[in-house]
């Protein structure tokens, strides 16, 4: 069925097709019809960050950006899900177009810059959902805001969602805030992971209750880059990492009609610098902080290079568009078979 309803969609604008989907979701789950066209993988269960997933495979962040259809969405077999980039205020993001296929490469190109309803939106979502499984919340800063003043975004939305998160994903990768990156590299880094630490203690000692936070982060980093990455982690004592973001590379697309166009790649063309990027991590790593795995999966054996590359975990987000939920189940059973004895 999914091929058939794919090229029907396909025939929207990119970001339309995205929405009509999202909502014939909604429709799909309430009526009670969803459930005659997917299949749910048989549990794969592990414990990663304290936490047990009934399987390895989740939807990466931007898919549901306001939390708006997460019982929809975790109808499907996921194993975790992540809703947001959510910032402290709402905003419109950046103006249309903004999302661009490029299908002979099953991958996209989105310049969104963090659209959404903002904090109180988000939460009221959550606080209603139905959806009982892992839910990750990822923040971000707002476009407005400075980046010497980020700290004070990163504060709000953790001590925000703290309550409502079973991991809190801080997003200082995505290539389509003006300067957001830089807070990857150097001193800026280190000061924000350790402002980050320190709100998650006074949220831990303030509810009694311990919530991950995991950092997201790009695959153009060198490898360098990386290391520096690992070590400021394991200095700051975070939880977890998720690597990785969107690429502005576009060697892999080369001559495509939409080349040109600014903003960040998904889906395969990120398949070999996201492998890199998490090789590089458990390089330095280890097992000592785990590694959430993305950029790429469009099959079975994508999804299991991530495991064998150092990631306990792996998400889904440009494959799940193209290949739709059969792709949940098939990254399951290829990382089940994936994963050290």
């Amino acid at each position: 069925m999914y091929p058939v309803l794919r090229n029907l969609l396909f025939r929207l604008p990119p970001e339309q097709a995205h929405n009509v989907a999202l909502k014939s979701l909604d429709v799909a789950q309430k009526t009670g019809m969803l459930n005659l066209f997917t299949r749910h993988p048989d549990p794969c269960p592990v414990t990663v960050m304290g936490l047990e997933f009934p399987n390895p495979v989740g939807l990466a962040a931007g898919l549901d950006k306001n939390a708006d259809h997460l019982d929809a969405l975790g109808a499907l077999g996921f194993g975790f899900i992540e809703v947001g980039t959510v910032t402290p205020l709402a905003q419109p993001g950046n103006p249309k177009p903004r999302m661009f296929r490029l299908p002979e490469h099953e991958a996209i190109i989105n310049r969104m810059g963090f659209n959404n309803e903002g904090l109180e939106h988000l939460i009221g979502n959550v606080e209603n959902r139905r959806y009982k499984g892992i839910l990750g919340i990822n923040v971000g800063k707002n476009k407005d805001t400075p980046n010497e003043e980020s700290e004070s975004d990163y504060r709000k939305g953790i001590a925000a969602v703290y309550r409502y998160a079973d991991y809190i994903t801080v997003n200082v990768s995505s290539p389509n805030t003006p300067g957001l990156r830089d807070l990857q590299f150097g001193d800026s880094l280190k000061q924000l992971l350790h402002a980050i630490k320190d709100e998650q203690t006074r949220c831990h000692q303030s509810q009694g209750r311990y919530v991950p936070i995991v950092v997201k982060i790009a695959p153009d980093m060198d490898d360098d880059g990386v290391r520096f990455v690992a070590a400021a982690l394991l200095e700051a004592g975070l939880d977890g990492v998720i690597a990785t973001n969107t690429t502005i590379s576009r060697e892999a697309v080369k001559g495509h009609q939409h080349e040109q166009e600014a903003g960040g790649l998904s889906g395969a063309p990120v398949r070999e610098s996201s492998v890199r990027v998490i090789a590089g991590l458990y390089a330095e790593l280890g097992d000592r902080i785990p590694i959430i795995g993305v950029g790429g999966i469009t099959d079975a054996e994508s999804a299991a290079e991530k495991i064998r590359a150092g990631a306990k975990l792996v998400q889904i987000y440009t494959g799940f568009i193209y290949k739709g939920p059969k792709l949940i189940g098939d990254a399951v059973e290829a990382v089940r078979k994936a994963r050290p004895a």
